[in-house]
């Protein structure tokens, strides 16, 4: 996935014929589309590639299981087309591993968490965060996931991370800054709500675009 754009639209509707309206509207203006459990409950696996036609898929699971497990929903989540999935590392490098295994025999990437956007991160996951950094590169993953409602945080993490990939969530609804998280680190920010809700997603997007540009 190359960076044009920097900007990642989380999907995070469940109606098939809502989703695919963003889609086409946004499809030539963003990097990828982030889509979660409730889209793909609510309209099912095929959604992938629905969406796929439009711009890059990246599939935010939070994979979390152990090894096998963890390779099957790869293999079936790459075979619907995504390019990329995105797990949880304190399963241990083991079932991360089983993620890249995977990832690398269709050709896609895998994104590790290290610290969620919302509050309730400080709770576990902030005091382990550079250990899921390490624990990600060991592992061969492409790139990580960390906040950008803390770019000092984000800025820590890029420091630990060297050339990985940092996808930054929350900018936008959950309070974060685009032009803050790319300063910080991150080369790509992940935005929903902000962009489909309002009165122009497409419009929200460019204005996104050009505040990473700046």
């Amino acid at each position: 996935m190359k960076a044009e754009s920097r900007l990642i639209i989380a999907m995070d509707v469940t109606d098939r014929k809502e989703a695919l309206a963003i889609a086409e509207k946004l499809g030539g203006a963003v990097d990828a589309i982030k889509v979660n459990y409730p889209i793909v409950l609510s309209c099912g696996l095929g959604i992938i590639g629905e969406l796929k036609q439009y711009t890059n898929v990246i599939a935010d699971f939070k994979v979390a299981d152990i090894p096998n497990t963890n390779k099957l929903i790869c293999e079936e989540t790459f075979k619907a087309g995504a390019d990329a999935i995105i797990c949880q590392g304190f399963t241990g490098k083991d079932s991360v591993q089983a993620c890249v295994d995977a990832a690398k025999q269709y050709g896609k990437e895998v994104f590790v968490v290290t610290e969620m956007s919302h509050p309730g991160a400080l709770d576990f996951l902030q005091g382990h965060a550079l250990e899921l950094v390490d624990l990600a590169r060991a592992a061969g993953a492409n790139g990580i996931i960390a906040p950008a409602t803390r770019p000092e945080r984000l800025a820590m993490i890029r420091q630990r991370a060297g050339d990985m990939k940092i996808l930054s969530p929350g900018v936008g609804t959950q309070g974060g800054d685009a032009a803050s998280a790319i300063k910080a680190g991150a080369d790509f920010v992940i935005v929903g709500r902000s962009i489909y809700n309002a009165p122009d997603p497409y419009q929200a997007a460019k204005n996104f675009i050009e505040q990473l540009r700046r």
